[in-house]
């Protein structure tokens, strides 16, 4: 049993959002290929786009549960193993545009056997996380970065967009219903996963029809329960995860499927993740399902942070970004990391196995690492590359002199302990 009632309100945040028109990433991204986007549609008849309507929060409905479970003992939590009372749906077709958003009780989904998401892979879904600060308030850490990259998956597989400062506002809604699930104990948190498929039931390659947007929440708690703990990396030349063209920069379900095989082979070799290499130099991409850094000495006393650029073939990490963001502004002495060096050198280039094996031979590679929402940063103490392991040292707790202050730095933001715009409360 459920009890349902019409909520109205709108926040002050999304009556702003509102007056000032669709964000940019909802409002101005269009379909490549397809013919439709989020706001208009063709007629099949004359041709002509008509209107249609967006994502609009004050329709919202909420079914609450009349069988609310009990929150597990923090210490009992697996990643992404528990699920809270609700969640959020928004159904989409071509003919309506966005129809009524509905929060209600977490459980099955129903499809059709020939939905599009079942035979053709239209998924792209998101990750981020709900925090509890000090004072009790709960908060999101840069959400409008996942809302535009969730429109950018979509644009890219010929999905509806939306606006994103509306979606994020009922996603709020939910986590303000289901905000006592966070744990309130240091390093836990709500794990976000805002999902779109395809529901359309027709066989055949074309953009779906009909569209389900879909939010559950999972308490989660910290990636290294007991300190951090350095992994170990296979460098993959069996296996290549994306190409110039395809979808390796987007957040689809596809990108995930094929990497399983290659982790797995990984693993069997005595390794914790697959580092990601492309084209015959052996280009490093990504870490796993994270984005990839090295730290490299200087001749001049200096030390290079680096990852590859977004050339198309490589996620634009929210974390990736947070961490460049920060390392920049640390450099320009716009803000002080405690603890990090001043001879900080910045850089988006190509780095190819080739250079760090020759680092690691000559003390020159200070720390390698990936970034991503899950761990946050993931150091590497392990390489193996084509029949050698390159070892990597790291610090007591696990982490190096550039992860160490940046990790404190970010996650001080996120958990409210360091007061930051990208710290957006519920």
């Amino acid at each position: 049993m459920s009890t349902t009632h019409r909520l109205m309100r709108l926040t002050p945040s999304w009556s702003k959002a509102l007056r000032s028109g669709p964000s940019s990433a909802s409002g101005t991204l269009r379909l490549v290929g397809a013919r439709y986007s989020s706001s208009t549609a063709q007629d099949p008849m004359t041709g002509e786009l008509a209107q249609l309507p967006d994502i609009e929060p004050s329709l919202l409905e909420v079914t609450r549960t009349q069988q609310p479970k009990q929150p597990p003992p923090p210490s009992s939590l697996v990643f992404g193993r528990t699920f809270t009372d609700h969640m959020l749906t928004v159904p989409w077709s071509i003919l309506e545009g966005w129809g009524k958003p509905r929060i209600q009780p977490y459980g099955p989904l129903s499809v059709e056997p020939s939905a599009t998401v079942l035979h053709y892979a239209h998924c792209l879904f998101e990750g981020l996380k709900a925090y509890r600060d000090p004072k009790g308030r709960v908060t999101l850490f840069r959400p409008d970065m996942n809302m535009k990259r969730m429109n950018t998956s979509a644009e890219r597989i010929a999905m509806p967009t939306f606006n994103g400062a509306a979606m994020l506002e009922l996603i709020k809604e939910l986590i303000r219903l289901d905000k006592h699930w966070i744990p309130d104990e240091p390093g836990y948190s709500l794990y976000i996963r805002p999902t779109m498929i395809g529901t359309q039931p027709a066989l055949g390659i074309a953009p779906p029809k009909e569209v389900l947007f879909f939010v559950i929440l999972s308490p989660v708690g910290p990636y290294y329960p007991h300190g951090f703990k350095p992994v170990a990396l296979y460098g993959t030349t069996e296996y290549t995860r994306a190409s110039p063209g395809g979808i390796g920069a987007y957040k689809l379900g596809a990108n995930y499927a094929a990497g399983v095989a290659a982790q797995k082979a990984a693993a069997q070799k005595g390794y914790m993740q697959n580092l990601w290499l492309h084209g015959p130099e052996h280009y490093i991409t990504e870490v796993g399902t994270m984005n990839a850094f090295a730290v490299f000495k200087r001749s001049d006393g200096s030390v290079e942070l680096v990852t590859p650029p977004l050339d198309g073939i490589i996620l634009p990490g929210v974390t990736r970004d947070s961490v460049l963001a920060l390392a920049r502004e640390h450099q320009a002495g716009k803000i002080l990391v405690p603890e990090l060096t001043d001879k900080l050198v910045v850089s988006e280039r190509p780095m190819t196995m080739k250079e760090v094996k020759e680092a690691v031979k000559n003390g020159t590679l200070v720390e390698f690492f990936g970034t991503g929402t899950a761990a946050v940063v993931s150091p590497v103490d392990r390489i193996g590359y084509l029949g050698e392991d390159l070892h990597i040292s790291t610090g007591p707790d696990g982490m190096g002199p550039i992860t160490r202050p940046l990790w404190k730095y970010l996650t001080g933001i996120q958990t409210g302990a360091i007061s930051h715009p990208w710290s957006v409360e519920v």
